[in-house]
């Protein structure tokens, strides 16, 4: 299985990038089997509004550290892509990561039933750490990005939201938590969906 890991937060070592260490953990992958990418440590722009990937190309023409990000995750079985909730919303990082996802429609996306040129059979782990610890904040975010993930062609989405939790916090050591990403990674690996906040 070949994994992407995203990570959308600013601070390197963060909650996002323990929950994606643990998940992968779980799923018993090593580094050497997945590639990640730190988005903050990138330099890129978010979409240009160029319109090239819908008339001239079939991906997309701006040439910046995305460009591998992007490859990768087209050629990718399982993508995880983690974001603080920062002023209720993933952060500007991840946001412009996925604005770039336009490239993968294709040109007549608003009319065809099978509008992404992504291979059909994808699965992606949503990560959400926030420091609201009500699941009910936020949880708009989850609906608004699920259904962009699912028209994209990916057809088992896993959100794990981790409520209350900020800087400092050690994830490890949340019991409920950890146990939740543990059968979120035996639910990826039985194809079940998973939608419960921790």
């Amino acid at each position: 299985m070949k994994i992407v890991n995203v990570i959308g937060s600013p601070r390197s070592g963060g909650n996002s990038a323990t929950i994606t260490q643990v998940l992968l953990e779980s799923l018993g992958k090593t580094e050497t089997q997945v590639k990640t990418f730190g988005l903050n440590k990138l330099n890129y722009r978010g979409c240009q509004g160029c319109m090239a990937c819908k008339t001239t190309s079939d991906k997309c023409i701006v040439k910046d550290d995305l460009s591998q990000v992007l490859e990768e995750i087209q050629l990718a079985d399982l993508v995880l892509i983690a974001s603080p909730v920062y002023f209720g919303d993933i952060t500007a990082q991840t946001k412009g990561l996925i604005d770039r996802f336009y490239s993968y429609y294709s040109p007549d996306y608003k009319t065809n039933p099978n509008p992404s040129r992504l291979a059909s059979g994808k699965k992606l782990v949503f990560i959400l750490p926030q420091g609201n610890p009500d699941g009910k904040a936020f949880e708009d975010i989850i609906i608004k990005y699920t259904r962009i993930f699912g028209r994209l062609g990916f057809t088992e989405i896993y959100p794990i939201r981790a409520l209350g939790v900020g800087p400092g916090d050690d994830i490890r050591t949340k019991e409920t938590l950890v146990q939740f990403i543990k059968d979120t990674a035996d639910q990826i690996a039985g194809g079940k969906r998973n939608i419960k906040d921790k």
